[in-house]
Parts: C-alpha cells; structure tokens; sequence
C-alpha cells in the first residue's frame, strides 16, 4: 500500500516517529516534510507549499492509497487545495501534540488561530491517531471549555465526532544500542532530561537535589535537555552549586552522545506539568534506568501504574524527595530494583517499534478498504 505522508517539522519526535513507522512498516512511504523550525509559518504555509507538492506528484503519475499527517498541517486546506483525485482518499492526523492545550507561559501568549487549524484538521480527517488516552481527554476537555468561550456558531458537535473518529497509536522506540551497567560502590546516579523551560519544572527537580544534598546523601547528578535563549535561570545556579556531582550537562549534540549519557545514570526523574507521552522517560527505561515520574498526565497511562506504582510519585517536592532518599538507600545495598532489574525494560518494550508499526500498518489497511 502506497503511503503520502506529511510533516511540516520534520525533526526531534515527529522525524523520529515517521522514520521509526517507516523502517519497520510493510507499506510504501513518500515523504513531504519541511525543516523543523519556525513552527507557526510551518503551520501556515505548509498547505499551500505541499499541495504544490503534491500537483507535481499527481501530473507524473503517481498515486497513493492514503494520505497521513501530523498535527502540524491544516489537512482542511491541503484537501481543498490537492489535486481533485486525492481529496476523497482516507486520511489520518496524528496528534503528537495540540495547540489548545500546548503550554504557554501566559494566558494570552496562546494564538487560537493554531488551535483552530488542529480542530479543522482533526474535523477533515478520516481518522485522528493520539499519542495516548491522557493527551485525547485533554483535547476533547480543552475543545469543550474553547467552543463555550464563542459568542455564536460554537462547533459543539466537534467534540463527539473527533472522539468518533480518534484512536491511541502512541509512538514508538528503537531498542538502545547502549544498556546501563551497574557500578557497585558507586553513588546513585540520577538524571532530568527534558526540555529546559518552565513547563517541565525544573525547579522542582533542583529543589528536591537541593535537598538530598543538605541532607548528606551522596549521589550524581545529569542534567540534559535542549536549552533556548530565555532560559531558566535555575539551571545555571544549580550547575555552580552541585559542580562537584555533575557527570553530564547540557543538550548532547549526537544521538550516540545522548544514548551514552542515558545509559551511564542509574535513575531517569521527570518532574513535567504538562507532557503529551513521555518518550524521554520511556527511552531511559529502555536503556536500563529506573523510572520515576509524577502520578498525573501521560505518566500513569505510559508507566502502567496498576502493574508498577513504584515507578510514580505523589508529584510534589516532598513525595520526590521521599522516593529518592528511598533508592539511594536500595542502591547502597545493591538492590535497587529489588531483585528485578528488567523490570522497567519490560515495560518499555511494550514501544518497541516491532510491536507497534504493525498495528499502524493494519489500521492504515483498514481505512484503505473503507473499515471505520
């Protein structure tokens, strides 16, 4: 089966989820995608520059069996604006992520016009893949709070058929290259790896380290992440204050540098407020780390807190510092993972690539042949 699918920022997590689907699908893929920056004119312009796209496509001859994007489209536009033989193929988006509920550090920073592309996009879509279940509900919540903010012709009828036509297919991982190993004597290792910006709360993250240090508890300390020009200043007085922990600091410029800085931590922390799925986290479970992770968003879903709420905490600096003190304790004694240490990466398989394109592969069959 012929696949046409669109990115309009085609880097970080969307490249890796179309490569990852691509490499290991059993359909033919043609890409259009556009670099990863700028995203609001990506979002704007990405219609027009792939229906041009996909004109030239059809005048050669090609065809497809159906077309797949990501959030980042105005799918509504590009149909109206694709060849006429295109417009009636099944169509999916998928939702990494949603400009109604994207975090934003003020109220009023948030421009509906980008909500509405991603509420007009999911309307012209045959089907809406989402990340998980968490990030759905918050969408449909968010669309409902959105249409009772307009003063006529609310689309209160969207919420129900999105939910209609939507499915969780979340992302998925390659095995890692790189395993942890543990490092008996060693102190505990502990690792944040997130974007450096407010809505991963890093000062909860420093506050708990903070405090594990005053307390005399030895361990290390990586923090990683991708920094921008405003960032926190938080991160630069926790890297003087705790100099003397740090093994590794600041966004790592290779894939393999990262996966090596992943595997040599004991303990991958997330202290997030707002996160759509959690592939960092997962990725850290895979190589071997132990997860610890707030009980809210995506995490109890992604974690499967019914089978392992060890891996959670309460999600305030408190519980985070009770839970740390605890696997410093176990790590001493060489008993971290309480005599089972492939634990966290049998959970993380559940995302291997292997085990979740065919689902993909047979979702895309289905719609092909008309099975809503």
């Amino acid at each position: 089966m012929k696949i046409l699918a669109m990115e309009a920022y085609y880097g970080g997590s969307h490249q890796a989820f179309l490569d990852g689907w691509r490499q290991h699908s059993r359909h033919d893929f043609t890409l259009l995608t556009l670099p990863p920056y700028k995203w609001k004119w990506r979002m704007r312009h990405a219609a027009i520059t792939f229906a041009d796209e996909a004109r030239r496509l059809h005048d050669s001859g090609v065809s497809f069996d159906i077309l797949w994007c990501s959030d980042m489209l105005n799918l509504a536009s590009f149909l109206g604006l694709a060849p006429a033989a295109w417009r009636p193929l099944p169509s999916v988006c998928y939702f990494h992520e949603n400009q109604l509920t994207y975090p934003v550090r003020h109220k009023d920073d948030r421009d509906y016009h980008f909500a509405f592309t991603n509420i007009t996009s999911a309307l012209a879509a045959t089907e809406i893949w989402f990340n998980s279940a968490f990030h759905r509900g918050e969408f449909q919540e968010a669309l409902a709070v959105f249409c009772g903010k307009m003063p006529d012709h609310a689309p209160t009828e969207a919420g129900g058929t999105i939910e209609a036509r939507s499915r969780i297919l979340p992302p998925g991982i390659q095995p890692p290259d790189h395993i942890h190993q543990y490092q008996p004597g060693a102190p505990l290792h502990l690792l944040w790896a997130a974007r450096w910006e407010y809505d991963k709360a890093p000062e909860q993250f420093f506050a708990a380290i903070d405090r594990l240090a005053e307390s005399g508890c030895d361990f290390r300390l990586s923090v990683l992440g991708e920094s921008f020009k405003n960032r926190p200043e938080i991160f630069d007085k926790a890297r003087v204050r705790h100099r003397e922990r740090i093994v590794n600091w600041g966004y790592q410029e290779t894939s393999e540098g990262y996966a090596r800085a992943l595997a040599a931590a004991d303990v991958a922390i997330s202290t997030a407020r707002h996160e759509f799925f959690g592939i960092g986290l997962v990725e850290a479970m895979a190589a071997g780390l132990y997860p610890l992770a707030p009980r809210r968003l995506a995490y109890p879903e992604v974690l499967d807190a019914d089978r392992h709420p060890e891996f959670l905490y309460d999600g305030d600096v408190d519980s985070l510092v009770h839970a740390l003190q605890l696997l410093i304790e176990r790590h001493a004694t060489g008993d971290l993972w309480q005599g089972d240490a492939a634990r966290g990466r049998r959970q993380a398989e559940h995302y291997w690539w292997s085990a979740l394109a065919p689902a993909m592969d047979d979702r895309v069959e289905q719609l092909a042949d008309g099975a809503l």
